[in-house]
């Protein structure tokens, strides 16, 4: 199997933050990002507190987490820098991978 190598990029934010619309923007419309997926969870904890989805309370505020990856080391940084004066820090977290090519 051919890979190339990619850059991984995950952001730890919460619905309540309202950062989810101009993260996916920006990472669609100006870093130009091949792709990104968005997960709900379920459950989470951190700075911010319990967060925790359950029949009884329809939470609107679950942790979320947007991951990305590109092969462009160059968009990922720029991409970065720029995330990184909105996102607090250590909510982001990036490593090395391969992808199938």
């Amino acid at each position: 199997m051919k890979t190339i190598n990619v850059t991984m990029v995950r952001i730890y934010i919460t619905e309540a933050s309202h950062l989810l619309d101009i993260i996916v923007n920006y990472l669609k419309k100006e870093a130009r990002i091949r792709g990104i997926s968005i997960f709900r969870a379920i459950s989470g904890f951190g700075d911010t507190g319990n967060h925790t989805a359950s029949f009884v309370d329809l939470s609107l505020n679950l942790p979320l987490i947007v991951e990305f990856f590109d092969d462009n080391k160059n968009k990922i940084e720029q991409a970065l820098e720029h995330l990184a004066s909105i996102i607090k820090p250590e909510h982001i977290v990036l490593w090395e991978a391969k992808a199938n090519f």
